[in-house]
């Protein structure tokens, strides 16, 4: 069997796990990676150099940085601004949204779903408004949010990274010139028709116990103003990164080093904050990136859906 039909067969295996979740994505990810390197497709050391990658190096720094925000409270505070601004359910729901994009574009969209559930959980209690239409807004937005910087979802650095041999780049907020007004839309869209379509679940005595039990110990405040000083910092230095010459991944983990060496976040607390899922699977993934290119499958897929749509359209062909 030819690396090329190897390659498109694991690229099969990969969509169809990716769809079906029944193998969770990281494995899918390691599976196809180790599959490269025993058929020979890839040697051990072109399959596995995708978790030496510096967006790899990048994705670590900025959960830590995150998790600081996290570990000290500072998320949920930021969270909690919306009590301040918004007393209408429909207030409520776009200061959600907004500062659920907002955070999860620079942040771990997850964590930050995370945090804002049991602040919400919170406001609903004392407010009496049903919780279930203000959480769904949480997941909308998080997802929506990932595409307002580079760093916002993993997808957008694993688009990076098959650029990146070719001399091409992102720019740190590019992602936002099309993911801001996405956002929006979608603020847009759930304030006026979708809080129709919101399910009004009211369930009485739970909202006060999942917020008790989602409270963190409260960090002295200086902890608090210096993890989100480091990430504005970060921020700033990655937006700069042409003028200054440092790159992404090195400026995130000076932010990163920062951190655990001022004693914001301990040792332990930095390797906590890791998500280990999202960098098995973005190293593994990495390693099918490759062999789609090494092998030609790549061109092969490319020809097949250009195909698709009419002659003259193969990516081969030249133009005059």
């Amino acid at each position: 069997m030819s690396p090329t039909t190897i390659t498109l067969l694991l690229l099969a295996f990969a969509i169809v796990s990716f769809i079906w979740e029944r193998i969770p994505l990281a494995l899918t990810a390691m599976i196809v990676c180790v599959a490269l390197a025993i058929t020979g497709v890839l040697s051990p050391a072109e399959a596995f150099e995708g978790f030496v990658n510096s967006n790899v190096i990048l994705f670590v720094a900025m959960f830590i940085i995150g998790g600081a925000l996290f570990q000290t409270g500072m998320a949920s505070e930021i969270g909690g601004l919306v009590t301040r601004f918004a007393r209408t359910e429909r207030q409520l729901v776009v200061a959600i949204m907004l500062i659920t994009g907002l955070m999860s574009g620079l942040l771990s969209n997850t964590g930050t779903a995370a945090v804002l559930i049991p602040v919400v959980i919170g406001i609903a209690a004392r407010s009496g408004f049903a919780r279930s239409k203000l959480l769904l807004p949480i997941v909308f937005a998080a997802a929506m949010g990932g595409n307002l910087s580079l760093i916002g979802a993993p997808g957008n650095l694993i688009a990076q990274a098959a650029l990146e041999p070719q001399g091409l780049r992102f720019g740190f907020f590019e992602y936002g010139y099309v993911g801001l007004p996405m956002l929006l839309a979608g603020i847009l869209f759930m304030a006026t028709i979708g809080i129709k379509l919101l399910p009004d679940h009211r369930v009485e005595g739970e909202a006060t116990v999942v917020l008790n039990q989602s409270s963190t110990p409260a960090a002295p405040q200086w902890k608090k103003n210096v993890a989100l000083g480091v990430l504005i910092v970060t921020v700033i230095g990655m937006v700069f990164e042409s003028q200054i010459g440092i790159r992404l991944h090195v400026t995130g983990a000076i932010g990163a080093i920062a951190l655990i060496l001022l004693g914001v976040i301990t040792e332990k607390q930095a390797y906590q904050s890791i998500d280990a899922r999202t960098i098995f699977l973005f190293g593994g993934i990495l390693s099918l990136a490759t062999a789609m290119e090494t092998t030609g499958a790549g061109t092969t897929v490319a020809n097949a859906v250009l195909g698709l749509l009419g002659p003259d359209r193969r990516c081969c062909r030249t133009r005059g």
